[in-house]
């Protein structure tokens, strides 16, 4: 789980966390799936600790064509 700050000024109820109530200056765990949807709003929160990376990122695969030269 990713950790933020919440930096607004009044208390405020976050659905996405249980209808918990959030202090402000606390710092709150959020699924890391959504992690992006509170630091987008740097008026109100801010990242303390960013998703871990569960799996690596996938590999591109490409198709590489060999050039062939026709000598003629």
């Amino acid at each position: 789980m990713a950790r933020v700050r919440f930096i607004g000024p009044e208390p405020v109820t976050v659905p996405e966390l249980g209808g918990r109530e959030v202090q402000p200056d606390e710092v709150v765990e959020v699924p890391d799936a959504r992690f992006e949807g509170y630091v987008c709003q740097p008026g109100t929160w801010e990242s303390v600790e960013e998703p871990k990376d569960q799996a690596p990122p996938a590999l591109k695969k490409t198709a590489a064509k060999a050039s062939q030269k026709t000598e003629g």
